[in-house]
């Protein structure tokens, strides 16, 4: 499964009610670090299809969801389980780094 669009109307059913895991990714598309980030993102979603979902959340097109959870600066990842935020990472970091936030 690649990465999921994630918006106003499939965020409670993509995320807050997901059985398994979600990594959410708060982007732009005139956000270089985003840019930089999303090869590192896709490929975790294909490594962990199955275990975890990964979905990308345009901040310019969702402004609600973006103000719902806070979101300040760009990338932010965030990890939710049983539909509550138990990670959070801002700005590019390594590979390494965001799946140790999935576990």
């Amino acid at each position: 499964m690649a990465e999921i669009i994630l918006s106003e109307d499939n965020f409670e059913k993509e995320v807050l009610q997901s059985e398994i895991p979600v990594l959410v990714d708060f982007w732009a598309t005139w956000c270089g670090p985003c840019r930089m980030l999303a090869p590192t993102i896709a490929k975790i979603a294909e490594e962990q299809e199955g275990k975890i979902k990964v979905g990308k959340i345009d901040v310019d097109e969702e402004p609600e969801l973006s103000v719902k959870y806070g979101i300040a600066s760009i990338p932010t990842l965030m990890v939710f389980k049983n539909g509550e935020v138990v990670n959070k990472s801002i700005g590019v970091i390594p590979k390494a780094a965001i799946e140790a936030l999935l576990n």
